[in-house]
């Protein structure tokens, strides 16, 4: 079960004026499951990405790069799950391209406006008999379907779909914006470990939504970890209609703020929802790191403790063997880290100071936090002022087994 994680109501996830969804059940892998997922986006939209840094990066995220770098104005998204289309060689481009095709000429737009992602197992081909099937259904639904559908669309080992929305006000008019996500496993961010949508109605200038994009991944996606293992699709995505009154094109711009700040929000509560439905996840765990001399020393140390095996599984056990903490810390990549300066919480326990355990720490209130469904642990560096957070869960049987019957 998700730590502390719904699944979002479907009234709760609100229609983004100028992107139509369409979504249809293909068997591509499993039957009688939403599996195929498109999405019309009103002319003149924008639309920038995100995407992984792993080397074998599959079909659909090089075509996805190749559509983004030629300029072509996006018209449609095209999401597949069951078969990540990774590892597949020419014979995957080829599929990767076909499938835009099969979209584009049913909507009428050029090929190139269109960005395909796929999910699923890897090494395998996608069945473009099925695919193309899919697609043909998903265009047929489109406007029927909504963002919930949409969730459930482009789940894999996903307990639950995931989703948010935000309505607020930029420089004094309405602005809607509505995201989704998919992940439960191989999440470790070297861009953004997931497959992840996020709408507006406001209309963003291209360099600015390029840059606002990458800014909010590293904010949000690029601060979850559930295993450490960078996937080969990892793609964030957002899209910004311009159907609604509000128009920005730079930072100072009226509404600027309050818009990014909602695009912020809502990507967070999609990234921290992974980690909640984290594959065999009990715990859902932040790490807070301060005092350090860089973002990426804060960054470093806190997935130092986020991915360490030993850390994970005394959290699942409910075994507050805290050591292996420091352990982490001490071995996170910082040449000169005097821990002798260092300070460790847990939650509102002083676990750590001065290299060493704290006078007035209790074994009996440590396991009072190691039992709780939430948890927090705060590290002082005492190297300088910056800070960042990382989410995390805890490593269970349960993830072994996921995982050792992934493809059964």
């Amino acid at each position: 079960m998700p730590v502390n994680l719904q699944a979002p109501a479907r009234e709760a996830l609100l229609p983004v004026a100028g992107v139509e969804i369409g979504t249809a059940r293909a068997a591509i892998r499993k039957p009688g499951r939403r599996d195929v997922l498109v999405l019309r986006l009103a002319e003149g939209s924008t639309v920038a990405g995100v995407f992984t840094t792993n080397r074998f990066r599959a079909a659909p995220v090089q075509v996805c790069h190749e559509h983004l770098q030629a300029g072509a104005a996006v018209r449609a998204l095209l999401v597949n799950t069951g078969c990540a289309n990774a590892g597949t060689g020419e014979q995957g481009l080829a599929n990767a391209r076909a499938s835009c095709a099969l979209l584009a000429r049913p909507l009428g737009v050029a090929a190139g406006q269109v960005l395909p992602f796929s999910t699923g197992v890897i090494l395998e081909h996608l069945p473009m008999d099925r695919l193309e099937a899919g697609i043909a259904a998903a265009v047929a639904d489109l406007g029927a379907s909504d963002w919930l559908d949409a969730a459930e669309a482009i789940m894999t080992t996903d307990t639950i779909p995931k989703g948010g929305s935000m309505r607020i006000e930029s420089g004094g008019r309405p602005v809607t914006v509505t995201g989704i996500a998919k992940g439960s496993g191989m999440i470790r961010p070297n861009m953004a470990t997931l497959l992840g949508y996020i709408a507006t109605d406001a209309a963003i200038a291209q360099p600015l939504l390029e840059r606002w994009v990458r800014e909010i991944a590293d904010l949000s996606f690029n601060r979850v970890t559930v295993d450490g293992d960078t996937s080969t699709n990892d793609s964030l995505v957002m899209v910004a209609t311009g159907a609604s009154e509000v128009a920005v094109a730079a930072d100072g711009d009226p509404g600027a703020a309050e818009l990014k700040a909602a695009l912020l929000a809502v990507a967070q509560r999609l990234a921290q929802a992974l980690v909640r439905d984290g594959e065999g996840a009990t715990k859902f765990i932040t790490i807070d790191v301060e005092q350090a001399a860089t973002p990426a020393e804060a960054a470093a140390v806190g997935y130092a403790i986020a991915h360490s095996p030993l850390v994970k599984t005394a959290f699942f056990a409910s075994d507050p063997n805290l050591g292996r903490i420091l352990a982490a810390i001490g071995y996170s990549g910082i040449a000169d880290l005097d821990v002798d300066a260092i300070e460790l919480y847990l939650d509102d326990v002083h676990v750590a100071t001065r290299g060493g355990r704290h006078p007035g720490y209790r074994e009996e209130d440590g396991q009072r936090v190691m039992k709780q469904a939430e948890i927090r642990i705060r590290v002082l560096l005492a190297r300088g002022t910056h800070a960042t957070t990382v989410w995390t869960c805890d490593l269970s049987h349960d993830y072994v087994s996921i995982n050792a019957d992934y493809r059964s």
